[in-house]
């Protein structure tokens, strides 16, 4: 990947990159060791002066993941230079751990990579647990990444979701309020408890049947199992959710098929890191909702 500027001031390359093209002083002394650093297509070093008209750019590449590359379906929504998109489908972990190397969506990214000749690694900008299916947004290199990470934290990233639930919620529409903590220190479970950490989520009912409902939701924090845990506490778990479903819409959900959890990322919005333009990427799955 390829940033480029055109200097509208004098001053030493230094000083471009860290302002005018918003690299991080540790990405600058990668850049340095590898003689990425360019003034109007000559290699120079961060002290050289850069003068007004001059076009500064760096060549950002990365170096190959040290996880093994697997061949494996991927539904691409969106690919640029610096993102790409991808509609994951349930059962399927998105990055490697200390005691897992294979069989993620990392694994198959790192393959997509090497036969489409990118020099990318795999920085994911939105997470999903395991069983939820849906949009999941990655960076394409460190800088990205960076980028992506600063809108996440200015509120700029919006996320949708879409749950199939045993059920209905107190109203047609509102916000759900309460803290979340881990139920056992070493433990993955959360729940709902006093002294958990902040956590909200809005909501809106799009359909409702007898026993279930289908609902729009919006996580306003970014808690583990948030969502999950947010409609458990109010009776109405998700189908087919195994750790925090009740035994009526476990068994519910097993007799009509729902062997995964009904948890869909349908959209997500976000300002796009090199032109600010807003994107929105929308996944082609939804949640079931069975028919009574």
């Amino acid at each position: 990947m390829v940033l480029e500027h055109t200097a509208e001031r004098n001053g030493k390359l230094g000083s471009f990159l860290r302002r005018e093209l918003r690299l991080s002083g540790t990405l600058i002394n990668r850049l340095k060791a590898q003689n990425a650093m360019f003034v109007n297509g000559h290699a120079v070093h961060a002290d050289y002066p850069v003068a007004f008209g001059d076009v500064v750019s760096v060549r950002i590449e990365e170096e190959e993941p040290i996880y093994p590359a697997e061949d494996g379906p991927l539904e691409i929504l969106y690919e640029d230079e610096a993102l790409i998109a991808i509609d994951k489908p349930a059962d399927l972990l998105i990055h490697p751990s200390r005691t897992r190397n294979t069989g993620t969506l990392a694994n198959r990214l790192h393959y997509y990579y090497k036969v489409t000749g990118q020099k990318c690694a795999v920085h994911p900008v939105s997470r999903l647990d395991r069983d939820t299916f849906g949009v999941v947004l990655l960076a394409k290199n460190a800088h990205i990444h960076a980028l992506m990470c600063m809108a996440h934290d200015a509120k700029e990233i919006e996320k949708t979701y879409e749950a199939a639930v045993w059920g209905s919620l107190p109203q047609t529409e509102g916000r759900i309020d309460l803290p979340i903590a881990r139920l056992d220190p070493m433990g993955l479970l959360r729940g709902v408890r006093e002294d958990g950490q902040p956590s909200q989520t809005d909501y809106r009912v799009l359909r409702q049947t007898e026993r279930c409902s289908l609902v729009g939701l919006h996580p306003r924090t970014g808690r583990t199992h948030q969502l999950r845990v947010h409609l458990s506490h109010l009776g109405c778990p998700i189908l087919g959710d195994p750790q925090y479903g009740t035994e009526q819409s476990q068994a519910w959900s097993l007799e009509r098929g729902l062997t995964g959890q009904q948890l869909c990322a349908v959209r997500l919005s976000f300002p796009h890191p090199l032109t600010g333009e807003r994107m929105t990427v929308c996944s082609r799955q939804k949640p079931i909702l069975p028919e009574e």
